[in-house]
């Protein structure tokens, strides 16, 4: 398979549980991408109670994805709110729409094909929080896929809960035809036979056993999902050690190797940012957190131009000038 370059554009920042700062993370993000000269745009991925252009300042934005889902405007791009920072566009996620949270069939694929259209270099989106469908498929869609949390073990838990079952998404559309391999994925194999997987390695050795085309395969679609990862909130050297722990149980549970992307360190001036609705790395000339979002910035601009093999169902846009985007979206399968 060759290797091509090109820029990952669509970048998905999830986690398993609200009050991580996945909103935060993703303006913060943005403004230090704006400050690099990209072009971007924030997506409130919130289908049921959004509050990214709350952060941003926006108190009544006029036009929310309510207006696309209900096709009371035909583009996404006319969602599209500017906002105070230069560089920075909004699309506002919809909570007024009854149904909005659980998008049909169509209304997700409409918005997805539609997001690959943005004009922007970069297109933040911020999801929801939870383990529905639609917010793993949205994760899943990304070239670019954040996972976040906090030192909580409690939040620990939940991100390696999310990391799972957004893998277990994935491969389930993957392998939607292939009854074998979702009845071993789901249901840990035949113990009656001496099948018992407890881990997706365990999953792998069978069917490299029983059939290699079949263990390609899998191991394909798992190099397909690279991951990286954030850590929120820090304030002690020991809860750096967050990032590793995860990755340790991916390594050993999942059979998958995210990478470190950086952390951001707790700044007690988010809050006060928060309820004068102001962006919050803005207001501070040295704000802690903007420090590390600034890093993080900087690796996501680099991976994002990384040659990387089968970094397939996302738009890859492969020069930074080139708006609007011309490239292919490609998807293993639906459901």
């Amino acid at each position: 398979m060759p290797t091509r370059l090109n820029r990952i554009k669509l970048w998905s920042i999830g986690g398993g549980k609200g009050g991580i700062g996945k909103s935060l993370v993703t303006l913060g993000l943005g403004v230090a991408l704006a400050r690099m000269g990209k072009k971007v745009i924030l997506i409130d991925g919130d289908l049921g109670g959004a509050n990214l252009h709350t952060l941003m300042g926006v108190r009544y934005p006029h036009v929310t994805l309510e207006h696309f889902l209900a096709k009371k405007v035909d583009r996404l791009e006319d969602t599209i709110i500017e906002t105070a920072v230069e560089g920075i566009n909004l699309i506002c996620g919809a909570d007024d729409l009854m149904g909005a949270a659980n998008p049909t069939f169509s209304q997700k694929i409409r918005l997805l094909q539609q997001i690959e259209e943005l004009p922007a270099q970069y297109v933040l989106f911020d999801q929801g929080a939870g383990t529905s469908f639609n917010t793993l498929d949205f994760f899943n869609f990304s070239g670019g896929k954040i996972a976040l949390f906090t030192s909580q073990t409690t939040s620990l838990q939940n991100a390696y809960g999310f990391i799972k079952s957004a893998l277990y998404r994935k491969l389930s559309r993957d392998f939607a035809k292939d009854d074998e391999i979702l009845q071993c994925l789901y249901h840990g194999g035949d113990a009656g036979k001496g099948n018992n997987f407890n881990t997706i390695q365990d999953l792998q050795d069978h069917f490299k056993a029983v059939n290699p085309e079949k263990q390609a395969r899998l191991t394909q679609a798992l190099w397909d999902f690279h991951l990286f990862l954030v850590v929120n909130m820090v304030k002690s050297n020991a809860d750096l050690k967050a990032p590793e722990i995860i990755r340790s149980v991916c390594q050993d549970f999942l059979n998958i190797q995210p990478d470190i992307m950086g952390h951001v360190l707790f700044d007690s001036g988010v809050e006060a940012a928060i309820s004068q609705m102001v962006p919050f790395p803005l207001h501070q000339k040295k704000s802690k957190a903007m420090v590390g979002l600034e890093q993080i910035a900087l690796t996501l601009v680099r991976h994002s131009r990384l040659p990387r093999r089968g970094w397939n169902g996302a738009r890859e846009a492969q020069e930074e000038e080139d708006l609007p985007l011309d490239t292919i979206i490609t998807h293993p399968s639906r459901s």
